[in-house]
């Protein structure tokens, strides 16, 4: 049996190239085709502020926003991001979330609020954006939906991908439904 050129097995060490845009930084790396975004964004760029937890995209920590979504890095291959826009926390410039979080103790130890507020960020565009979640699906094509108020319930549901060790669950929702308004 002959596989065909573009599925074999490509041999141990074999790197390509990759290129990102990173936080408004354009930049090329030389990866495996395996190498997650995450340990891309850790390892070969330096960007500690993503977390790996799990590294089984359970928990959440390793959130980033690609083209504005939010997505668990520790799941995607870097490759596959080719030509999109990533941001870490590293490159999340408007600080109004952050303060909120620091106003309603919204983090304890610290290690979940970087995928905590790009999750954040993610889901508020979200919810601008009409998407409904598990507590608004009754409302798909709602027009005033775009309009709701985000609700404490809302909240935990549309945050429920992202896990918090200490508990700050009540200061997260906290601070996200402030920004909100």
């Amino acid at each position: 049996m002959t596989l065909h050129p573009e599925v074999r097995p490509r041999p141990a060490g074999h790197t390509m190239e990759v290129r990102l845009r990173v936080n408004g930084a354009d930049r090329t790396l030389q990866l495996a085709p395996q190498v997650s975004l995450l340990d891309a964004l850790r390892e070969h760029l330096g960007l500690m502020g993503t977390k790996k937890g799990c590294d089984q995209g359970a928990c959440g920590a390793c959130t980033v926003l690609a083209d504005g979504e939010r997505i668990n890095a520790c799941l995607t291959l870097a490759v596959q991001y080719t030509g999109r826009e990533i941001t870490t926390i590293e490159g999340v410039t408007d600080g109004e979330l952050q303060r909120a979080f620091v106003r309603h103790d919204g983090f304890q130890c610290g290690y979940c609020t970087s995928g905590q507020i790009c999750s954040a960020i993610g889901m508020l565009a979200e919810h601008a954006a009409g998407m409904p979640s598990a507590v608004t699906e009754h409302r798909h094509g709602d027009a005033e939906l775009t309009d709701a108020e985000l609700t404490q319930a809302e909240i935990r549901e549309r945050m429920s991908g992202n896990l918090c060790r200490c508990g700050a669950y009540n200061g997260i929702v906290d601070a996200i439904q402030e920004v909100a308004r």
